[in-house]
């Protein structure tokens, strides 16, 4: 049977994103998903992305002979820039042929999430201390990468130059604190409650502050009972915005390729044509976070009537009892026959006989013989 609607009708999904939510929510969108954009993090905008791509460009082309990495933040914004532009693996690969200096354990720690091992490490964690060890080692002529993070020249650069290094700055975006930090703490309530099919991350400090808030809310292990259970999926777009996500104990959905397009594209696999459906009399069900298809067509039912389709296609064919449907209705009614009326409804909405009566056991779904779509 050929899908009605789009592939993502019925879903809905989070964008925790400031930086490119809205080329998100609209690639997203075309294909049917309500988006709900609520930034773990703030970016400000005067940082030029541009130059920064273009600099990373250069390195990959022709490298440095020194990268120095003062913070595990400002690192992994670095890479997260590359891999929203698709660079994120050259890059990497770049830099294993560079001599690589860190400054302290946490940008070690960075360096380390990326499979990269620094060649020396900067315990006091001074620019200073880099500083001291270069000129002693001497710099002439050497090209001379500082990623920072927003704070320009701390010093490094300038006496490099005077050594007759010849260093330029990587100047990472700033982040901030959330734009709407109240949408960011209601966001992570609602996906505990199961109101999201997916969550999209596409940075690391992101995706860290996000699960911060959550572990805030007290809701880290429903969230990973959820993502157990198929019913959320955390999608990011590369594997340095996937290792905090990893690290709490969560199996992120990666795309092949470290890129907006191909995180949409996996999203849509996965929630679409390739998730799973119950071959039902009337098409293919669905059943989202908040809404139910048949062949990705929205059906007109309320959550009672969502809750009872979710709990049937959990086993298709098998039959549910009253009381077990009851246990899943929205409210706390002990009476069996608010299920008999949540299922009358449940038909009356769809307008198909895909829930059948089994005298004196409860309902089932009419499932046919064909193959989930």
């Amino acid at each position: 049977m050929t899908p009605l609607g789009p592939v993502l009708a019925g879903t809905r999904i989070l964008v925790t994103a400031q930086r490119r939510a809205g080329d998100l929510s609209l690639a997203l969108g075309r294909r049917g998903a309500d988006v709900v954009v609520a930034a773990s993090l703030g970016v400000e905008s005067h940082i030029d992305e541009e130059t920064l791509l273009a600099q990373t460009r250069q390195i990959i082309a022709t490298g440095a002979d020194i990268v120095v990495v003062t913070t595990g933040i400002g690192f992994r914004g670095w890479l997260d820039t590359a891999e929203a532009a698709g660079l994120g693996h050259d890059l990497v690969e770049a830099l294993r042929e560079m001599r690589i200096i860190a400054r302290g354990p946490k940008a070690r720690g960075a360096l380390q999430a990326a499979g990269l091992v620094p060649d020396w490490v900067a315990e006091s964690e001074t620019s200073a201390e880099i500083a001291d060890l270069l000129v002693t080692e001497g710099v002439d002529g050497l090209s001379i990468a500082v990623q920072h993070h927003g704070a320009g020249d701390d010093g490094l650069e300038t006496r490099l130059a005077a050594a007759g290094g010849r260093p330029f700055g990587l100047v990472v975006y700033r982040w901030g604190p959330p734009p709407d930090p109240d949408a960011v703490e209601r966001s992570v309530r609602d996906c505990a409650g199961g109101a999201y099919d997916a969550v999209v991350f596409t940075s690391a400090p992101g995706a860290a502050a996000w699960l911060e808030a959550a572990a805030r809310e007290g809701v880290l292990d429903t969230l990973r009972r959820l993502e157990k259970d198929r019913r959320v999926v955390l999608a990011v777009v590369g594997h340095v915005t996937a290792e905090p996500l990893r690290v709490a104990g969560f199996d992120p959905l990666l795309p092949e390729r470290a890129r907006l397009g191909a995180l949409v594209r996996s999203l849509v696999m996965l929630l679409g044509d390739a998730s799973t459906s119950v071959p039902t009399c009337a098409g293919h069900l669905r059943v989202r976070a908040t809404a139910a298809t048949i062949e990705h067509e929205i059906l007109p039912v309320s959550p009672s009537g969502v809750a009872v389709l979710r709990a049937l296609a959990a086993d298709p064919g098998r039959v549910s009892s009253r009381e077990e449907l009851l246990r899943v209705l929205p409210g706390d009614s002990d009476d069996p026959h608010s299920a008999e009326v949540a299922v009358a409804r449940l038909r009356e909405a769809i307008g198909q006989p895909i829930v059948q009566t089994v005298v004196k056991r409860g309902y089932r779904l009419a499932v046919s013989d064909e193959q989930p779509g």
